[in-house]
């Protein structure tokens, strides 16, 4: 089954706000074996719409839409679906009285606008959205499917969930399975040489998906055995992951820094930052997991020299000849903050994240990381990006790396 994808509203073309519809529509759909073929945003006008939905039929047996269902004057993809499929608009009482009875639950004034958003094509099955005041509309035509959502996206997760995908994953035949393998700390191009050999053994389709230091490997499979899909995904996954071991630290949604978090509660240690060009950001990553309080005591931002001196110890003579940003530095920074916080492990960072403040010795983008307890440091030098934002999250990504190395090996 092969699905198309349209996105109705000005608003995406001209980049006021991102599709993350269609990333989450394809992503879902995937997983139920229903292929997408074709993405496509259009304008908030009646030929527009109908010459994406002529295009779509040609292409898809379901259309998915999002946008345009609300009650202003540019929402026109009902009156569009009811000229294509050249169905009659009815008034939809149960529609009606359901946003009545939300309006009165928030103490909101029905108007006109809204009473005209209960007309619906007639032909249009309507999928309750609880989310919302639009329903989805399901309609066929020739054999082919077509599902209209709203475009707000926590709407249009509702209705894909509750109504569309289980809908969808009974017409299905085919079955799909991926795994994904979660790395930090190597790149691309350095993963792809190492697992080339194995792939030519493996019979899965293989993506790699590059972030800001880390490297997700997505393996999937379709076929109509499940038993014998998962079986291929499986032992592609075993294969790979017994070459890049090292630089795996999780799988599927795990991210980095729960992953870290788990080694510290398992290990019983506790962790400090200290924080320089990241200014905080470090510590912000390494909170956003819940329950981090059982590990994270706390940081101390010394974006200045002074508070690299007074408060974490770092000597004058130091900062005077090494420079903030310089192995020395990063190390008594370590020092001063386990001394400080009274943590087993600290981690630490000092760079020049951008866009001025470099030199030939010490170009932009020049990183020092530090991590370690009270019997070992380790420190490195990284060299990143001239994009100030780009430096501070790869600056804490490879921080929080070194980190999981660090643990591996305590």
């Amino acid at each position: 089954m092969k699905a198309g994808l349209i996105t109705v509203g000005d608003e995406i073309l001209i980049g006021q706000i991102v599709d993350t519809n269609s990333s989450w529509m394809a992503s879902h759909l995937a997983e139920i074996g229903v292929g997408v073929v074709a993405k496509l945003s259009v304008g908030d006008t009646l030929t527009d719409i109908t010459q994406g939905l002529d295009m779509m039929y040609e292409k898809s047996d379901i259309i998915l839409m999002t946008g345009g269902l609300g009650p202003t004057k540019d929402d026109v993809t009902k009156k569009a679906l009811a000229d294509y499929f050249e169905s009659e608009m009815v008034f939809s009482q149960d529609t009606f009285d359901r946003i009545t009875t939300i309006f009165e639950k928030r103490g909101i004034k029905m108007t006109e606008a809204h009473r005209e958003q209960c007309y619906l094509p007639a032909k249009a099955l309507i999928i309750e959205n609880k989310m919302g005041t639009a329903p989805g509309m399901w309609i066929e035509k020739d054999g082919k499917y077509l599902c209209s959502m709203p475009g707000v996206p926590h709407e249009m997760k509702y209705i894909m969930t509750y109504g569309v995908l289980p809908r969808l994953a009974a017409m299905s035949t085919s079955i799909y399975r991926k795994k994904t393998i979660r790395t930090s700390g190597i790149g691309e191009s350095a993963i792809a040489e190492m697992i080339e050999p194995t792939l030519e053994e493996q019979d899965v389709n293989i993506a790699y998906l590059p972030s800001i230091g880390q490297v997700r490997l997505r393996l999937s499979k379709m076929g109509n055995d499940a038993t014998l899909v998962e079986s291929i995904v499986d032992k592609a996954v075993e294969s790979i992951s017994t070459i890049i071991r090292p630089h795996i630290f999780g799988f599927d949604d795990d991210t980095l820094e729960q992953h870290v978090g788990q080694m510290l509660l398992e290990k019983n240690l506790t962790l400090a930052t200290a924080e320089s060009c990241t200014g905080g950001y470090l510590a912000h990553m390494i909170t956003s997991v819940a329950g981090s309080s059982g590990y994270y005591q706390g940081s101390v931002i010394a974006y200045s020299n002074e508070i690299k001196s007074s408060v974490l110890g770092v000597s004058q003579k130091t900062l005077d000849q090494q420079g903030a940003v310089s192995e020395q530095t990063v190390r008594e920074m370590v020092q001063g903050v386990l001394a400080l916080i009274k943590t087993d492990i600290a981690i630490s960072v000092s760079g020049i994240a951008g866009p001025g403040g470099g030199s030939d010795e010490k170009p932009v983008g020049t990183v020092w990381i530090a991590v370690g307890d009270r019997e070992r440091i380790v420190s490195k030098r990284f060299l990143f990006t001239k994009d100030r934002i780009i430096n501070i999250k790869y600056t804490a990504v490879y921080a929080l790396d070194m980190l999981r190395k660090f643990l591996i090996g305590r």
